[in-house]
């Protein structure tokens, strides 16, 4: 059996709306290994940023665990608050937004060589990440200076530059075009594979997600399952 990069059991997460309890998660498992992808589909509301906040520990479960390159987590204090998932989260998880959260004060090649200096990487690489993603001539421009796409490109270069073991994704591409979130999408797809690490991706597009190796919808009524 292959060993499990990502692993989650029995999460559950509620929060509480108008003094009422409110369950977006319940009993949720599943695992990947190295290589693998995982696409998080489902309504707006359905819990897929949620549970890629507990997959970062940015949010902590009510119930269940969830283990990170096999490091164990599971109901702890404050969210965010374990030293371990701090680690994780420098080393080892590359996290993508649907905006590109780059440092405006730095240049492309300098937003991916400090990704890479804080996931404890020396110097060298950033231009090739840079070129491999298509901005390799727009790696000395800043971030407003440059198109919302070449600026995603920029920030799956950034998570690339740092080696993880897993990449976390949200709607990375939804706040593109159709014909740019396309090309995007490649980029990450063909990196991840050559990379061999892990990808989990939410989106609400249905045909971006029939890129990965499995699909968990979570507006589904029975959410236990183990791609």
């Amino acid at each position: 059996m292959p060993d499990h990069v990502l692993v989650a059991e029995g999460l559950s997460k509620r929060f509480s709306s108008g003094g009422q309890p409110v369950t977006v998660l319940t009993d949720l498992s599943f695992r990947l290994s190295a290589g693998e992808s995982l696409a998080l589909v489902g309504r707006s509301g359905s819990g897929k940023s949620t549970l890629l906040n507990l997959l970062c520990g940015l949010q902590n479960p009510d119930e269940g665990t969830v283990s990170v390159a096999g490091e164990l987590f599971g109901k702890s204090g404050k969210p965010g608050s374990d030293e371990r998932w701090a680690e994780l989260r420098r080393r080892s998880i590359g996290v993508v937004f649907q905006q590109a959260n780059l440092m405006p004060a730095l240049s492309l090649v300098d937003n991916v060589r400090l990704r890479g200096h804080l996931a404890g990487h020396g110097a060298g690489g950033e231009r090739e990440w840079l070129e491999r993603l298509g901005v390799g001539p727009e790696a000395h421009r800043y971030p407003d200076q440059v198109s919302g796409g070449q600026a995603q490109r920029a920030a799956l270069a950034m998570v690339f530059a740092m080696a993880p073991s897993v990449i976390l994704a949200d709607e990375p591409t939804g706040s593109l075009d159709r014909h740019t979130a396309d090309e995007v999408a490649d980029c990450l797809f063909a990196i991840q594979r050559d990379t061999g690490c892990a990808l989990v991706l939410a989106t609400h597009d249905r045909e971006l997600a029939s890129r990965c190796d499995h699909l968990l919808d979570l507006s589904a009524p029975h959410l236990n399952r183990t791609p």
